[in-house]
């Protein structure tokens, strides 16, 4: 969900109920040597869907446009703690056309939550499919979400990769948890008081059926009762890659 970096007061999402797990060669942290609360200053995931290209959350690159190099994008990392991996700087950044913030409850509400991180270089490394146009989120469809986010709402110190599957929120179900903040066009709700996204999720991956069908986005806290974690429709964009 939201907090960009921490950079927002919103809480991203983590991974709630999930496992740790080795990272995708593909799976990307997100972050700034300048944000000191986290290691590796990690404040987002991402997915390498070309080899130069990262897609994440606008919410995580927006306050970056103009200085994309204070961007990282981290792989091969499973703990941020270490200091394995690659690391690669950001270049130039692609925030989705109608990105805005509007507020439900208090949280921070994204709007058309999509970017796209140009490389520095590129990576060789596998990449993640992207969805087309015509692609379906079924409710009740098993999706996996990765992320280094909170276990908690109480406890933002986790550093691991996790992932868990999470079932897919019909629209009316996302609909009638957050009225007229839901906008079906371009979210869509996912998870479980069981299993959701949290803090320092944002801009993480959604998969269906093997390609990068979603990003963590927003949500009322995390893991509530009643209040799926919502996702941007990757579906609804058609992204420069």
């Amino acid at each position: 969900m939201v907090a960009a970096a921490g950079i927002s007061a919103q809480p991203a999402e983590a991974v709630i109920g999930g496992t740790p797990v080795a990272p995708p060669s593909w799976m990307a942290a997100v972050g700034s040597p300048g944000f000191l609360i986290r290691a590796s200053g990690q404040f987002c995931g991402g997915a390498l869907v070309a080899p130069d290209k990262v897609v994440t959350a606008a919410h995580c690159a927006n306050l970056f446009k103009l200085t994309p190099g204070l961007l990282r994008a981290t792989f091969g990392r499973a703990d941020l703690t270490g200091k394995d991996g690659e690391t690669v700087s950001v270049k130039k950044i692609w925030i989705a056309p109608g990105f805005k913030e509007t507020k439900f409850m208090g949280d921070t509400v994204e709007h058309n939550d999509v970017a796209v991180l140009t490389l520095s270089r590129a990576v060789n490394r596998a990449t993640l499919p992207v969805v087309g146009r015509d692609a379906s989120y079924p409710a009740g469809a098993e999706a996996q979400v990765l992320g280094w986010g909170s276990t908690s709402e109480s406890s933002t110190s986790n550093t691991v990769l996790r992932s868990a599957n999470i079932p897919m929120t019909a629209d009316s179900t996302c609909g009638t948890a957050y009225g007229a903040s839901f906008e079906p066009g371009n979210m869509v709700c996912a998870g479980t008081p069981q299993a959701d996204t949290c803090e320092y999720d944002s801009g993480g991956p959604l998969i269906l059926d093997g390609k990068l069908a979603a990003l963590t986005s927003w949500a009322h806290g995390c893991a509530r009762e009643g209040y799926p974690g919502v996702y941007t429709r990757l579906s609804a964009f058609t992204l420069p890659i």
